[in-house]
């Protein structure tokens, strides 16, 4: 019980050099330590073992630990980067970053494209397209015509082949950064500040989960 205990309560990140973190990262040593205490927070709010499982995840994402969302499923999935269904915290440093106001748009395209690639092809299919922009929509509560999303879909596909390849939706991100707005998260550029809150937060009222 003790030991357990002071684990939860350590204030260095104990699994990698906080300094090493920051260096291949965006964050500063004084942000890497803030993440460690907001990642501690996540990963003992439901398991209390030091990781972040999907339920936490979902948790922290809307207050509602059951909730179901395919956005949040595929951020999970990327944040977990050794695939073994928990997300340490040099996982969750490395790929938070992407979400930081100073992370190259050529970094956050390329994530946004691994993000949309739901059967991870190499290519993002035209339904797979689709899926994405209907549950961002939805998570964001706004409301396109089937037309509306439709037409994203069809200028995404710019040779009109079935499916759209890194080249295409790197032009078509450009063109489009609305679609790109949800890679960026304007709190962690004051994460020491503005702790404890968790950023990918809706902003839905309880009473609509």
């Amino acid at each position: 019980m003790g030991c357990v205990s002071s684990k939860q309560f350590r204030r260095a990140p104990p699994h990698e050099d906080a300094a090493l973190l920051a260096k291949e990262t965006t964050f500063s040593l004084n942000e890497v330590e803030a993440l460690y205490e907001l990642f501690k927070k996540i990963s003992y709010s439901i398991f209390k073992d030091g990781l972040i499982h999907k339920e936490e995840f979902q948790l922290a994402l809307f207050r509602n630990s059951n909730r179901k969302n395919l956005f949040a499923d595929r951020i999970f999935d990327l944040f977990d980067l050794k695939r073994n269904g928990v997300i340490e915290f040099e996982e969750f440093v490395r790929s938070l970053h992407i979400f930081h106001p100073d992370t190259p748009m050529a970094d956050k395209i390329a994530f946004a494209f691994r993000l949309y690639d739901l059967r991870g092809t190499g290519s993002i299919e035209r339904e797979e397209l689709k899926e994405m922009v209907l549950a961002i929509l939805n998570e964001s509560d706004l409301l396109l015509s089937d037309d509306a999303v439709q037409q994203i879909v069809d200028q995404a596909d710019l040779n009109s082949d079935g499916r759209i390849d890194p080249d295409e939706w790197k032009e078509f991100a450009s063109k489009n950064p609305a679609l790109l707005k949800n890679m960026t998260l304007p709190y962690l550029k004051d994460i020491t500040m503005s702790f404890p809150s968790f950023v990918v937060y809706s902003g839905a009222g309880d009473e609509e989960l």
